[in-house]
């Protein structure tokens, strides 16, 4: 069976515009190929643009990798991935993509229960709308963040007192708030990862010196983190709240200021899966192993 993980033109090889984080392309496909080999499966890149009129050369489409769908192409990716899966699965399917593209789905699972860090939508970035967040939240510092987006694109960290940032620092349209969480540079962002429901690897991501952003193209830095029961029973609970289990997710969490882990992000999408913090037994990432094993299983049904 061929599996096709549909990825951004910035991450493929040749790029002219690559990401300064292609290299994590590399590092996932490197580790997804043997462990998907092992059951009999192919993955082999495909530019996500083409995914609808590529469908049928796969038995699957997996929308890893597509790191730019959130800059202005949230839509038209969409609308790929719905074409796409009229003839080939894709995991997770359109549904699901549609709905996690939209951060107001924190919202959401807040409001069916899971543990979320405090979040205001707005339709605008406003000083007046970040004026309000800082009495709702009751702090000093906020974080900007676009409804549509991902790593870090068009965020923004803002204090009470500061200049207001220039538009083009902000996101472009609706936009959550957030408060800024000391936790996120004293002990940093938790990321659990699930395969078909089941947890598989957990790791915690830190910033440089001087900044907030966790990502490895800011210089974050990972470490692998051991979860307890508790911690795993939480992010489970959070997973929870969905209708069932996604093909694959990722729960971030950052430490609130009740002590708490509380959600950030449930990426659903194009989750970078860190599979450097999972187990290799004889060569074999167990992390791809357990994705490509709950592949097959949505596969057969």
């Amino acid at each position: 069976m061929r599996i096709g993980l549909l990825a951004s033109s910035n991450l493929l090889p040749n790029s002219d515009n690559q990401r300064v984080d292609a290299f994590e392309f590399d590092e996932e496909l490197g580790s997804l190929r043997p462990a998907f080999a092992k059951l009999g499966l192919t993955i082999d890149p495909l530019l996500w643009d083409d995914a609808a009129k590529r469908a049928s050369d796969f038995d699957a489409l997996l929308p890893l990798m597509v790191w730019d769908y959130f800059e202005g192409n949230e839509a038209r990716f969409l609308d790929t991935m719905r074409r796409a899966n009229m003839t080939t699965p894709v995991f997770n399917p359109p549904a699901l993509l549609h709905w996690n593209s939209d951060k107001r789905y924190l919202e959401e699972m807040a409001a069916d229960g899971a543990k979320v860090i405090p979040t205001l939508s707005v339709e605008a970035v406003t000083e007046s709308a970040a004026t309000a967040a800082f009495k709702q939240f009751g702090t000093d510092r906020i974080v900007i963040k676009p409804q549509v987006g991902g790593g870090a694109w068009r965020q923004a960290l803002h204090a009470k007192g500061e200049p207001w940032p220039e538009a083009a620092l902000l996101p472009p349209g609706h936009a959550l708030i957030q408060p800024f969480l000391p936790s996120v540079t004293k002990e940093g962002e938790y990321s659990f990862l699930y395969f078909g429901g089941q947890f598989s690897h957990a790791l915690v991501k830190t910033a440089k010196p001087g900044d907030y952003r966790i990502q490895s193209s800011f210089g974050g830095q990972e470490t692998t983190y051991q979860p307890s029961a508790n911690e795993v029973a939480m992010a489970n609970a959070i997973l929870a709240t969905l209708d069932e289990p996604p093909l694959y997710a990722r729960v971030d969490l950052l430490r609130g200021l009740d002590g708490e882990l509380a959600l950030i992000e449930l990426e659903m999408i194009e989750p970078y899966l860190y599979l450097p913090h999972a187990e290799v037994i004889g060569g074999i990432n167990q992390g791809a192993l357990r994705l490509g094993e709950a592949l097959l299983a949505r596969l057969s049904r």
